[in-house]
């Protein structure tokens, strides 16, 4: 049963940091999956993080390391704008057995003022 769990949530005043980690627990697939992060403000429907996107640009960061079958959302200079449910997910190929999209729990992202 492929499992991810986030990790590193919390709460942090405007300005500061926070690295999200997500690790996946069947390792072997790691490398079939795209890996992807999103967030849900209150209120709000769960939106797709793009490093793109205006909103994040030059603030996040995604990164991953295969040997430990972790990826990671480095969150900079966060503002209370930024407070959100945090999922990371994995859009797995491979047989049938395997081949889906994988979801974690979430992680709350608290920013204070």
């Amino acid at each position: 049963q492929v499992q991810l769990v986030e990790s590193g949530g919390g709460s942090v005043q405007a300005g500061g940091t926070l690295k999200l980690s997500c690790a996946i627990s069947y390792g072997t697939i790691f490398s079939r999956c795209v890996k992807r992060w999103y967030r849900q403000p209150p209120g709000k429907e769960r939106e797709l993080i793009s490093i793109l996107n205006d909103s994040v640009k030059g603030r996040f960061a995604i990164s991953q390391d295969n040997t430990k079958s972790m990826f990671y959302l480095q969150l900079n200079s966060l503002t209370t704008e930024d407070t959100a449910v945090y999922f990371c997910a994995a859009d797995c190929t491979g047989p049938p057995d395997i081949a889906r999209v994988y979801w974690g729990r979430g992680t709350q992202v608290t920013v204070t003022s």
